[in-house]
């Protein structure tokens, strides 16, 4: 099954019961094949009539907390724990999984700035495409896994964006809640032009996505949290059985762009507060400290408004123009 003009062809039925394990197979012509594709895998399993999951990770591929968890639920789950269809793709943009970065090593494409795609574009277009066009489509609900990649850390949160249709953002946030995280969070894009997030909210879909750490590793406690985040979305669309796990969860809130604290210089930073802690409008969060020489005073780097430090810079070097630091604040 496939739209007319996209190449993707899916190796393995859509919309039998049972399951199914395959590949969304793209033709991709290059120097050592001629002939060759970019298998992307993909397991569907159904059991009759129900609401459709779609599941995806590596939306960035040096984020693994969503590939690991989903590896494990195609693995694990048959078609008898389901009434309806899951359909699970752990690496989303698959080329850039498999080398480990953050966008396709074939043609630098960002999956989550290439919606809606081109069924005629570059390799990355091609796969948005196939999504926008086909896949979402099919979808009650969607949980697309993020984590802060190789260049950012998050504290561990599940969230929904606010959204112009009220009755479609109380549905997102009633998913997001059943999730489950550490934190829950109605998060601001800085820029969601082409975003997978988007294209599912544009067709009035139930949309949960995460940040769940970062660093360009997983943790046992980020995966633990992502295998139990997608079965309590799971249940709490009717396609899982059993009871929603629940734990303590913190609200938080990005209002503004007054949460985000922006690099204006290059250097070596030093963190002043830690992942979670609590700051104050105008607390001191980092210091930029020069690379070059000695005996120069850091750039110091100030919270704009009070609430917990939600994200930061990962790695120990940063450029002018980087996220330094997010500010969210406690509901």
């Amino acid at each position: 099954m496939t739209m007319p003009g996209n190449p993707i062809v899916p190796t393995i039925p859509l919309d039998q019961d049972g399951t199914h394990h395959g590949f969304l197979r793209l033709p991709y012509s290059r120097d050592d094949s001629a002939w060759g594709s970019v298998m992307i895998p993909i397991t569907v399993i159904r059991n009759g009539e129900g609401p459709t999951a779609l599941l995806t990770g590596g939306n960035h591929g040096d984020e693994y907390e969503g590939p690991l968890a989903l590896q494990d639920l195609a693995l694990n789950l048959s078609p008898n724990d389901i009434s309806g269809r899951l359909i699970i793709v752990p690496a989303l943009n698959y080329p850039a999984f498999r080398a480990g970065t953050r966008t396709s090593p074939i043609d630098k494409g960002n999956m989550n700035r290439s919606f809606p795609g081109r069924p005629d574009g570059t390799v990355t277009q091609k796969i948005a495409h196939f999504f926008d066009s086909v896949l979402i489509p099919m979808a009650d609900i969607v949980l697309d896994f993020h984590s802060g990649g190789k260049t950012l850390d998050f504290v561990p949160f599940a969230s929904a964006h606010v959204l112009g249709n009220k009755v479609q953002q109380e549905a997102c946030v009633a998913a997001v809640q059943a999730f489950n995280a550490p934190y829950t969070a109605i998060m601001l894009e800085i820029d969601n032009v082409g975003m997978y997030d988007t294209a599912v909210e544009d067709k009035g879909k139930v949309f949960v996505t995460t940040e769940l750490g970062g660093g360009g590793t997983a943790t046992a406690r980020s995966v633990a949290i992502a295998r139990k985040g997608v079965r309590n979305v799971l249940r709490h669309a009717g396609i899982l059985s059993g009871t929603i796990e629940t734990e303590a969860t913190i609200n938080l809130d990005m209002p503004d762009g007054d949460c985000f604290v922006f690099s204006e210089s290059e250097g070596m930073i030093e963190p002043v507060v830690d992942l979670g802690d609590e700051v104050a409008a105008g607390d001191l969060v980092a210091r930029i400290w020069s690379t070059e020489r000695t005996g120069q005073a850091p750039e110091e780097y100030r919270a704009k408004r009070s609430g917990i430090l939600m994200a930061r810079h990962f790695p120990g070097l940063i450029k002018s123009g980087d996220c330094l630091a997010v500010v969210a604040v406690v509901v």
